[in-house]
């Protein structure tokens, strides 16, 4: 039987989390496509599992909502008929919650932007936090109901909206132009000055350059839900417990009080059960 050693192991999830595509590691590391997806996709559940278990009852004061776009398998306009509609196609959105002091992420849930995640979403994130919190989302009103349900009363929630001029033909793969702002209350006592989505649009930009499947204009995008899934848990592991953040000068699990070690990426891959570490790879 054939056993990937640790070293090459790490060696695979460290060009992962660098932003490497599946076939670039495996030029990298001569582990085969098959094993490296494997692993990732073990590595990928011992992180979810983990992450649920440790993310709980956090002492987070000041949270940013915010949801990052990407498509799996296909775009929405070229997907075959026969696949139109169904789950795990076609445009996906990973809804996230960073806590703005700590840069912790909080909770994070890859789905559609319609009702049906956003309640599931901020049931999840209301079920992390200890204290009250204040939250700040952008103008998306599929927020407006769950949070009053799970966090009425028990957060200050106000929302930035973003007023945007018309998209320049000449640009159509760059954001409009922001015209403006609007700062709108929306439960409790929010601190004005504080109402601010910069730090959870900065991390949006940080999956991007770190998570090949979210590259834009390239051929790197996810061919199935599950692998994109699993990708997304172990570059927020690495986020919050292995990549110490300049302004921080250690890491988000750290600053916020839940572990008191920097991580290796050693540590994520021996996160995976005794039994896995006999699995032929």
């Amino acid at each position: 039987m054939n056993i990937l050693p640790t070293e090459r192991r790490v060696a695979v999830i460290s060009a992962l989390v660098e932003g490497c595509s599946i076939r670039s590691t495996v030029r990298m590391t001569g582990v085969a496509k098959d094993t490296v997806l494997k692993l990732l996709g073990m590595v990928g559940q011992a992180c979810l599992e983990y992450q649920d278990a440790v993310l709980r009852n956090l002492p987070c004061k000041r949270l940013e909502v915010d949801e990052i776009w990407c498509f799996c398998y296909a775009k929405d306009k070229n997907l075959p008929d026969r696949m139109k509609g169904m789950s795990g196609v076609g445009s996906m959105w990973t809804w996230t919650a960073l806590d703005a002091e700590s840069k912790l992420m909080v909770s994070w849930r890859l789905g559609n932007r319609d009702g049906a995640n956003a309640w599931a979403f901020v049931g999840d994130v209301a079920s992390r936090l200890a204290n009250r919190v204040q939250l700040t989302t952008d103008g998306n009103k599929l927020y407006l109901e769950p949070i009053e349900h799970y966090l009425g009363g028990k957060c200050d929630y106000a929302q930035l909206i973003k007023h945007y001029g018309n998209e320049d033909p000449d640009t159509k793969y760059s954001p409009g132009k922001c015209l403006g702002t609007e700062k709108r209350q929306i439960d409790g006592n929010p601190d004005v000055g504080l109402i601010s989505t910069s730090y959870a649009e900065r991390q949006n930009l940080n999956v991007r350059m770190k998570n090949r499947r979210f590259t834009r204009l390239t051929n790197a995008f996810s061919k199935k839900a599950e692998n994109l899934a699993y990708s997304i848990a172990l570059d927020f592991m690495h986020h919050n417990f292995v990549r110490k953040h300049m302004t921080l000068k250690t890491t988000p699990a750290r600053a916020i009080g839940i572990e008191n070690r920097t991580w290796t990426i050693r540590d994520i891959v021996e996160l995976l059960p005794a039994a896995c570490h006999k699995d032929q790879f």
